[in-house]
Order: C-alpha cells, then sequence, then structure tokens
C-alpha cells in the first residue's frame, strides 16, 4: 500500500498523515515545498519519497505519477480537495476501480461510507485498486524509527487540465467545511430552522461558514454537506462557534484540533462546554438574538 499526498507549498493536506499510517508508513509527497513537507510526515512514515512537480495540475500529474507506481497494487490519497480530485483521474490512468470516501483501507476489505453517512459498507476490493481515505477518522500512529526519504524527478508531459483564469477569494458561505478556518455551528438548543438563517448571517459577518449537527439535518434545517461528525464533514477549523450543541461523540470527532472553540449552551456540564476555551453557560437563541443587534450586519436593507 502506497500513500499518494499532494503537497501545496510544503504544507500536508487534511488527512494526510492518516492515509500515511494507513500505508504503514509508506508514502509519496508530490507537489511543491514537498522536501518541508516530508519534515513534517516524518513522525509518521519510515519510507518518504518526494517529487517536485510544481503547482497542483490533476490531469497531468495523473498521467505521471501513473508511470511511476503501476506496479503498486494499492493506492491511498487522503480524501481532501485535492485529493478527491486526483483520485478519479490516477484510477482511469492505473485502469483500477476507485474506493472513495473510505473508513478504513486494506487488501483484504474496504470499509466505505455511503446514502449520506447512515450505511457502512464493507466491500471485498479487486487485488489493485485506488481509494481515498475519510480525514478525521483513523488517527495517526507516530513511529520512532529511521526514516529513508528519496528524491525522484516525475516528468509531467502533458496537461489535461483546465486553464485557470482567475482565483477568487474563498467564500465562507459556500467553501467546504473541511476547508473553513472559521465555523459557527448550530445544534438541537436552536428552536427553530429560522435560527440557521441568523446563523448564516453571523457568520457572514465574522467571515465564517455555518455547520451543524446530525440533529438538524436530519430535521431537514440544514443540508447534510453542512453536517459535523464522523457520518458527516471533518474539519478543523481555527474558530468554532457552537451554538446549542451538547457535543456528542460523533460531532466531536470530527472537530479536529481548533485553536479556539467557544460554546453557548444552557447546560454548563455537557461536553461541548468541557472543550469549550470560553464556555457561556445562556440560551443560545437569545445570545444569538444579542449578537444579530450587536454585530454591524446589514439583512435585508436594515440593520440586524
Amino acid at each position: 500500500m502506497l500513500a499518494v499526498i499532494v503537497v501545496r507549498d510544503g504544507h500536508l493536506p487534511a488527512g494526510a498523515e492518516e492515509t500515511i499510517s494507513e500505508c504503514n508508513g509508506r508514502a509519496l509527497l508530490a507537489g511543491s515545498g514537498t522536501t518541508a513537507a516530508a519534515e513534517q510526515a516524518k513522525y509518521v512514515s519510515g519510507d518518504l519519497t518526494t517529487a517536485e512537480v510544481g503547482e497542483f495540475a490533476p490531469g497531468g500529474w495523473a498521467d505521471a505519477l501513473a508511470r511511476h507506481i503501476a506496479d503498486e497494487q494499492i493506492v491511498v490519497l487522503p480524501a481532501s480537495p485535492d485529493g478527491r480530485d486526483l483520485a478519479p483521474r490516477l484510477a482511469t490512468r492505473l485502469q483500477r476501480p476507485l474506493h472513495a470516501m473510505a473508513l478504513s483501507v486494506s487488501p483484504a476489505h474496504v470499509e466505505l461510507v455511503r446514502n449520506g453517512g447512515t450505511e457502512l459498507h464493507s466491500v471485498t476490493p479487486t487485488a489493485a485498486f485506488v481509494a481515498t481515505l475519510q480525514p478525521g477518522i483513523r488517527g495517526v500512529d507516530v513511529i520512532d524509527a529511521d526514516v529513508t526519504i528519496r528524491d525522484i524527478t516525475l516528468v509531467v508531459t502533458e496537461r489535461h487540465d483546465a486553464t485557470v483564469e482567475q482565483i477568487l477569494p474563498a467564500d465562507a458561505a459556500t467553501i467546504d467545511l473541511a476547508e473553513a478556518g472559521r465555523i459557527v455551528a448550530g445544534g438541537a438548543g436552536l428552536d427553530g430552522p429560522d435560527r440557521f438563517d441568523q446563523l448564516a448571517t453571523v457568520g457572514a459577518a465574522l467571515q465564517a461558514s455555518v455547520g451543524a449537527t446530525r440533529v438538524v439535518t436530519d430535521r431537514g434545517w440544514l443540508a447534510h454537506e453542512r453536517q459535523i461528525g464522523t457520518t458527516g464533514v471533518i474539519v478543523d477549523p481555527r474558530l468554532y462557534l457552537a451554538f446549542g450543541i451538547s457535543g456528542a461523540v460523533q460531532h466531536t470527532s470530527g472537530l479536529g484540533r481548533p485553536d479556539h472553540i467557544i460554546s453557548i449552551n444552557i447546560d454548563a456540564h455537557c461536553p461541548m462546554m468541557q472543550l469549550a476555551d470560553l464556555a457561556v453557560v445562556a440560551d443560545a437563541n437569545a445570545v444569538l438574538d444579542e449578537l444579530l443587534e450587536r454585530l454591524p450586519v446589514e439583512t435585508g436593507g436594515q440593520r440586524g
């Protein structure tokens, strides 16, 4: 098993270390700044290969990588945005099946999340395949051993990629939650679907994305792609504001390691309040109303 990790400017993507651990410490780091990325990865890997191939171009990279790793039976990428982009192209070039959004990968079986996170499918794979591993599920195995780091040259001769005309700043309202640096999220403590419109208004003022617990998405108050947790999206924001979220383990396991957590809840002893850097013992609905009064937010032509 070999982990293939897309590196941008020396930074490992979400789920990279877990994917390397799943592949028993064998990894190929491709992209820009791979030497710096190898320094981050060497604590979970004993066998690293680096390849400087410049800016991300999944079509061209897939051709170059396929020629180099054709003898690798199982190739696993983290289900980060770049990993999800590269994996299907790589599977096509290698003429192998793709098992996307796996919770675990081994030569004998692959566990896959399906049907909006409500089903876990265990499949027996073919001898050779490509898979993407969900971040935030497996955990990381830190090794204490000598690390072999090799540098190789990958020649990208063809670039079957769209031409980038313009790069726009990320919109906090639509950005993938897994990539959001700030998140405001609501749980069962909010008293109705209209509260999430208010939460979006507060989020816009803070340049934060909106998330929710499974209870909320099951009620249809917010789309499933906004659900945070082991059966939703795995996140790792710098700032996490939790409105009326008790902190069930399925939710908190998907939070990563936020730099700051602020929790508003009437239950001072619930798990989310225990995790918080700042715990506000209050009704989340009342606090949300007060925020709308105080924040300089324009809603419908009037100050909210």
